[in-house]
């Protein structure tokens, strides 16, 4: 066995989410990939995918061997890149996301890429709607959460959960400090602040620690279609909010913000990286994902 080749395969195949993306990719069949990848766990000695009919996941042992295989595929790779003439970037990256993500996430990291890269040119689009990659010129988007079949190639970059949270203020404005809240069914007495672009809108789902599932119909003032409104509505004590924990991070960690319900927590939504299949820039590409992936 290929030790090397099968990581790579391995790698390929939890960030497409597929072994069938990863057979389109290379142009081989499904059989060949799963073959690659039960032998690299034939070889470790663990599994490292659980696979079902409708799901494909990281088993514990894959958590812990997945971040320490990309890096050395990214280490190999690099240096057959610089071997093939060295990793120096020039010309534009045209590179697609979401506003508040944009700003909050991958700003920072774009900075430090160009400062990596100080002949490379980026033209970063913010944009809530939809963006068509092809008909837009660009080079790579970062969408978050399930992906449309749409023909990109799609790589996994990381995960986000939403956080319930609220400021320290509503609770210390309402009488005896608020109705009870510890059940997520208990939110239908209080002030939710709900973000209208979410596709469950005002129904929030939350998974318990035995895994038992409980979803609430929330309500209250006031409604947005704008993340940052949602957090800055949280912070001016308005209500109770559901919003990803990358855009509440800072305000967590603060303590300007307080975290509620700790022992229900929202399913994991995937980020990824798509870019169109016959692409151009390879390297540019390449260099990008692997830099902004967690």
């Amino acid at each position: 066995m290929d030790r090397l080749a099968a990581m790579k395969v391995f790698v390929r195949v939890v960030e497409a989410g597929s072994f069938s993306g990863v057979a389109r990719e290379s142009a081989t069949t499904q059989s060949a990939v799963s073959k690659q990848v039960a032998a690299l766990e034939a070889h470790l000695g663990v599994k490292l995918l659980s696979r079902s009919t409708r799901a494909l996941s990281l088993t514990e042992e894959g958590e812990a061997f997945f971040p320490e295989a990309r890096r050395v595929v990214a280490d190999v790779e690099a240096a057959e890149q610089r071997l093939r003439g060295g990793t120096r970037l020039t010309g534009w990256l045209r590179v697609a996301a979401s506003v508040a993500y944009g700003r909050l996430v991958l700003m920072p990291r774009v900075r430090s890429f160009l400062a990596l890269h100080p002949d490379l040119r980026i033209d970063l689009r913010l944009n809530d709607g939809f963006a068509d990659l092809i008909e837009q010129g660009v080079d790579v988007g970062v969408r978050l959460g399930d992906l449309p079949d749409s023909g990109l190639v799609a790589r996994k970059i990381g995960g986000w959960r939403r956080v319930l949270v609220a400021h320290p203020g509503y609770f210390s404005a309402l009488p005896d400090g608020g109705p009870p809240l510890t059940h997520p069914r208990e939110l239908a007495a209080h002030n939710c602040i709900v973000y209208t672009e979410a596709a469950s809108r005002n129904i929030w789902e939350f998974v318990g620690a035995g895994g038992d599932v409980a979803r609430v119909r929330v309500a209250g003032t006031l409604q947005t279609n704008s993340s940052e409104a949602i957090r800055a509505a949280a912070l001016a004590g308005l209500g109770i909010c559901h919003a990803p924990d990358w855009l509440l991070r800072e305000e967590l960690a603060s303590g300007e913000l307080t975290a509620l319900l700790p022992a229900w927590r929202s399913r994991t939504t995937p980020i990824h990286a798509v870019y169109p299949a016959h692409r151009k820039n390879v390297k540019k590409i390449d260099a990008f994902i692997a830099h902004i992936s967690n």
